[in-house]
């Protein structure tokens, strides 16, 4: 199966690419959880080669399987901490936003679970 895009492919695709990982390396969120909120997103944007990648990531970081299955449907699950569920919905209203999604408002930044994010 090919890819429907290869970042690679080209220079600039690479240079974001880079970019990407780059500022995943300084994330102060434990590794898991940088991995869920990648999947996440990348479910969003419909990246079948993105969600490859950080599904196999996050496998390979401890998740299980379990978990990785429902982080489509988060909201609805008990299987995510606090703090992770904080990151799921920053995660959402970040990437949403060309949707004419409200983005990240100034209750969800504030709100529950972001004090345990934050930690």
């Amino acid at each position: 199966m090919e890819p429907r895009r290869n970042l690679f492919a080209n220079e600039t695709g690479a240079k974001i690419g880079k970019r990407i990982f780059a500022v995943s390396q300084g994330s102060p969120l434990p590794r898991p959880t940088q991995e869920l909120v990648q999947l996440r997103a990348d479910q969003i944007n419909g990246c079948g080669f993105c969600l490859d990648i950080h599904g196999k990531d996050a496998a390979a970081a401890g998740e299980s399987a379990a978990r990785l299955n429902l982080v489509a449907a988060w909201r609805h699950s008990t299987v995510f901490t606090e703090a992770e569920r904080a990151a799921l919905a920053l995660t959402e209203g970040g990437t949403r936003i060309i949707d004419s999604h409200e983005g990240v408002s100034d209750g969800m930044w504030a709100g529950p679970g972001q004090q345990a994010l934050r930690r």
